[in-house]
């Protein structure tokens, strides 16, 4: 399509034109230069002699993933002594040295084709470039645009493998050091790359080591030709925002640029490993088993050791042989070892030695399968309680220290949880040490996303999964999860990623998986019809759909929600339905909760307070808003709300009922009885609670078994109160499988209900009056009754506008009269839901009560006011229609609401329904009801009934982005107060 101006002109009333996919289009320009073909040629021959880039990038080129990198091996440190391997310190006992602890000299750039390209010649000046902590993030540290958060979208055009060569921030590395005394005697020197960020290339002292992408995988390179040993060595590492291989890096999290994980030097000895492989293989009965390990050296004719350790540290096991190539096998049968699970992480300790160099890793005794569709854990069905857990860290991103790792699992183990899913990524190696030890369920997952192509039109699988050209970058992806992390008894399962759709490249990856290792089972949830995938898979699923496929007759895989009750915000609700789901059908193997923590990044507003922000706080564009803060914890990692009602849901022991004296329980544990726990009982009533003796378990309990407790006579609690037992289970002091006196699941059962609130009134004690004291002044009716406390009602408006005391007659406690009221500040699952929008489009939010009629009437014993009135929003015409009854008798004042909804576009549900009014002086807040924390109709579990007080500043529960909190249910009574006290004095009424 040529442009001309006359047909410029002709078609600037169209406002646009026509562009069809196969048209080719080019504008032609006119010169006024005499020597214009001249001039053109000269310019054509200059531009082809200055061609820029002279080649295709690695980073832009789909045929090189890693170039000079070594095979991807077990992750594993070489150490000089078995003592040494034991001690398990890689940091100052290993034959390595950690690069990245401290400050390395940095450099930024918008583009790798600017800044210094030359930076890593030795005689390169770096001494005005800037600081910056390794590992960690460049966006973090004052670098380029900043963080940038996207759920599903690229934030940059699309175009595989292609990634914009001028919109591609580029960081460059520099760090001096000398290789360690105790690293000096090696022949082969290994620089390894836990995490980068998205793609590197590197130079040692001046000379190109190597190329690598993967952010999350580890690279590691032969430096033994580029190092030097008795010199100063100059390291340095151009780092790349993006590159081909972001297109299967769209995961749900924030774009972050860098060396975000360690970096170590290793010396490996004339004679060494290269890798080896742990399986244990239990017998059909579950008793014995064989232990292999294969192995592989540097080169035949090595003599290696292997024994096995006991976790009191005695030899087991101790074999020696000589190899004939460089790959050899150990196998032993071993008579009933120590079974390694997630409720009893029993840890063997192998030891390999080669010559003068050891290598010591845990071992736990376990196998997986499939038992008659049923996914088993060494002969035992197995309950998934688990979590999706991505690395976040609020101040250093997905550099995560391992302090803040450490107590991320000690909070899971402390909440009940028993699995993780790795989403969507291989973790910090250190991650799965911590599982293996202290007993989780791992679903480890590959580094492979793709989402974002479900937003650019067409089939959004053929673009990447079933595009053979991209076959070799996801089988890559496999290859490293699996060579990397094979040796973990705490990896169950194995993912080909998430939200990838489906293709031939996964069943490629799946595959490669199997000729490693084929005995783990392999998940994927974009395999919808589980034509590759071992398991059945689903994101969000309705309780009722779980349940009919748990029902379907014929099935052979099993069920996993690999992501349900979405955490973001006040949420999640209904979780009790799924966890029973879950235990209730043997094809069901639990699930993982979306997610463990926010995402939030510690920031400050240009006043300089602090906060933790999310997608738009950092002036990223486009961006998903705050949906990246949808965890169980907070940004900080402190648990919230919902890790305590799914806590609740998850213990592995519940109380199911009560008859008589007989409590119904069930242990569902998987592999323990409840031998290794006991149980004592409290006694609940208003503002009396009554701590008990020890009630006896039954022993042997077996997992996902029923049991009877039986109480006894220690129940003497007078019918006429409304009284709650709770039984408390905790670790007993010589149990091997926990800590000692810690609470691992409590249950609450009612044993006598409460008054009815007609008997409550008829047991009042009698007022010195028969009859409320009732003043009119202009348009008010006042009722005061015989506390002194006084009831004002606006005759004009229909309300209860004022409250006032006998100790300070002028002195109105309400600040807003009582209102019905149907809406309550919308929560991040009812915007993202179907609720939220429904009840704005119904103007739920602006509806008011419009007083129609009100009516007094007084009788021997109290005044009864009646208010009619229509709640009703602006513009529809839909309405609810309500009469409101104020008793008012000498002793007290009671609301009865009668409603009526009606109307066209009558919303189908409310937000809520309810009084709304506001008081002035509360700073105390007592009640009778479930608590402490707040609940809902659909999470209160985890909230016991019983005699709460809060200060009113701490009722509610500072979600980071702000929403609906601060509820409670099942109330008998609360008590509004300006001080803490247990009688009369001090109370707002």
């Amino acid at each position: 399509m040529s442009s001309a101006p006359g047909r410029s002109r002709q078609h600037a009333g169209n406002r646009g034109g026509t562009i069809r996919t196969h048209d080719s289009l080019h504008v032609d320009l006119q010169f006024t230069s005499s020597d214009v073909r001249t001039d053109a040629s000269n310019h054509f021959e200059q531009a082809v002699s200055e061609v820029k880039p002279s080649k295709l990038p690695d980073w832009s080129n789909l045929k090189v993933i890693h170039r000079n990198t070594l095979p991807p091996r077990s992750h594993f440190h070489l150490y000089n002594t078995e003592e040494d391997a034991l001690s398990g310190d890689v940091t100052d006992k290993s034959r390595a040295a950690l690069l990245s602890s401290g400050t390395w000299g940095f450099h930024f750039s918008t583009s790798p084709f600017k800044g210094p390209r030359d930076f890593y010649k030795p005689d390169f000046d770096h001494d005005d470039w800037k600081l910056i902590e390794v590992p960690g993030m460049w966006q973090l540290q004052g670098f380029g645009k900043g963080p940038q958060y996207t759920n599903v979208n690229y934030p940059f055009p699309v175009d595989p493998p292609h990634v914009p060569y001028d919109d591609n921030e580029c960081g460059r590395y520099v760090r001096r050091f000398e290789v360690p005394d105790r690293l000096k005697d090696g022949s082969q020197w290994r620089l390894r790359f836990e995490g980068v960020d998205s793609a590197f290339t590197v130079w040692m002292n001046g000379r190109e080591v190597g190329y690598s992408q993967g952010s999350r995988n580890p690279s590691e390179f032969d430096v033994s030709d580029f190092i030097q040993i008795d010199q100063e060595n100059l390291l340095c590492v151009e780092v790349y925002q993006r590159c081909d291989g972001s297109y299967i890096e769209d995961q749900d999290q924030w774009w972050l640029s860098g060396i975000f994980r360690d970096v170590w030097l290793h010396s490996f000895p004339s004679s060494h490993f290269e890798d080896f492989y742990i399986q244990t293989l239990l017998d059909d009965h579950y008793l014995d088993a064989d232990l292999i390990v294969d192995i592989s050296v540097n080169k035949p004719g090595e003599t290696v050791s292997m024994k096995l350790l006991d976790d009191e540290g005695k030899t087991v096991i101790e074999q020696k042989r000589t190899l004939d190539t460089n790959m050899g096998k150990f196998e032993y049968h071993m008579s009933k070892p120590e079974k390694w699970t997630a409720e009893t992480p029993y840890l063997y300790t192998l030891v390999l030695g080669l010559g003068d160099v050891y290598i010591a890793h845990h071992v736990g005794f376990r196998r997986t399968e499939l038992v008659n569709g049923v996914f088993c854990v060494n002969g035992n069905p197995i309950k998934i309680r688990g979590v999706n857990r991505h690395e976040h860290n609020a101040k250093s991103g997905r550099t995560v220290p391992y302090s803040a790792l450490r107590e991320d699992f000690a909070i899971m183990r402390s909440f009940g949880i028993n699995a993780i899913r790795t989403c969507h990524y291989i973790n910090d190696p250190r991650f799965y040490d911590l599982a293996d030890k202290l007993g989780f369920w791992v679903l480890d997952e590959a580094d492979l996303e793709c989402h974002g192509f479900e937003m650019v039109g067409g089939n959004p699988g053929s673009f990447l999964s079933d595009n053979p050209d991209w076959k070799e970058a996801y089988v890559d992806r496999a290859l490293q999860m699996v060579m990397r992390d094979k040796n973990h008894p705490s990896i169950i399962m194995w993912s080909l990623g998430n939200e990838a759709f489906y293709g031939r490249n996964h069943q490629a990856m799946y595959e490669e998986i199997k000729k490693i290792d084929a005995t783990r089972l392999i998940h994927y949830e974009g395999d919808r019809n589980a034509q590759t995938a071992d398991i059945f898979s689903r994101m969000y699923t309705p309780v009722d759909t779980m349940i009919k496929l748990a029902k379907e007759k014929e099935w052979k895989k099993p069920f996993v929600m690999c992501e349900f009750a979405h955490a973001m915000g006040n949420g999640p609700g209904a979780v009790q339905e799924y966890i029973e789901a879950f235990y209730k059908y043997p094809r069901l193997m639990g699930g993982f909760v979306w997610e463990w923590a926010n995402h939030g990044l510690l920031t400050k507003t240009k006043d300089g307070e602090r906060f933790y922000g999310y997608g738009g706080d950092f002036g990223d564009d486009p961006n998903d808003y705050n949906f990246v803060m949808d965890g169980l914890c907070d940004s900080q990692h402190f648990p919230g709300p919902g890790l305590s009602e799914y806590s609740k849901a998850i213990e592995p022991v519940q109380v199911l009922g009560m008859d008589g004296n007989q409590v119904k329980i069930v242990n569902r544990y998987d592999f323990l009885t409840l031998d290794h726990l006991e149980c004592y009982w409290e006694l609940i009533s208003d503002r009396s609670q009554y701590i008990g003796r020890n009630i006896a378990i039954p022993p042997g309990v077996k997992p996902h078994t029923e049991a009877t407790l039986s109480i006894g006579g220690v129940l003497t609690a007078t019918r006429s109160t409304e009284f709650w037992i709770v039984l408390n289970f905790s670790v007993r002091t010589d149990s091997k499988w926990g800590q000692p006196g810690y609470l691992v699941a409590r249950g609450q059962v009612q044993l006598y209900p409460p008054k009815s609130l007609q008997l409550i009134k008829t047991l009042a004690p009698l007022p010195p009056t028969n009859h409320p004291i009732i003043q009119r002044k202009s348009d008010f009716i006042y009722a005061t009754i015989a506390n002194g406390t006084t009831f004002g009602f606006d005759m004009s408006a229909g309300t209860l506008s004022s409250l006032t005391q006998t100790s300070v007659p002028h002195l109105n406690l309400l600040t807003i009269p009582f209102t019905l009221d149907f809406y309550r500040p919308l929560t991040d699952n009812d915007r993202g839901g179907p609720f939220g929008k429904r009840w704005l489009d119904a103007r739920l939010h602006q509806t008011q009560s419009h007083f129609r009629e009100i009516r007094v009437k007084e009788t021997d014993g109290a005044c009864i006011i009646e208010v009619k009135s229509r709640v009703a929003p602006p513009v529809l015409a839909w309405s609810v229609d309500t009469t409101t009854t104020y008793t008012i008798t000498p002793a007290h004042c009671s609301v009865r609401i009668q409603a009526r909804p009606q109307g066209r576009l009558l919303p189908e549900t409310f937000a809520r329904f309810g009084l709304t009014f506001g008081m002035r002086n509360i700073r105390i807040v007592e009640w009778f009801g479930r608590g402490p924390q707040d609940s809902y109709v659909d999470k209160k579990q985890s909230q016991f009934i019983n005699t709460w007080g809060r200060q009113a500043n701490d009722m509610f529960y500072e979600y980071e982005f702000p929403q609906e909190a601060g509820n409670r249910t099942d109330i008998r009574w609360v008590e509004l107060r300006e001080e803490w006290g247990g009688d009369e004095e001090g109370r707002c009424e």
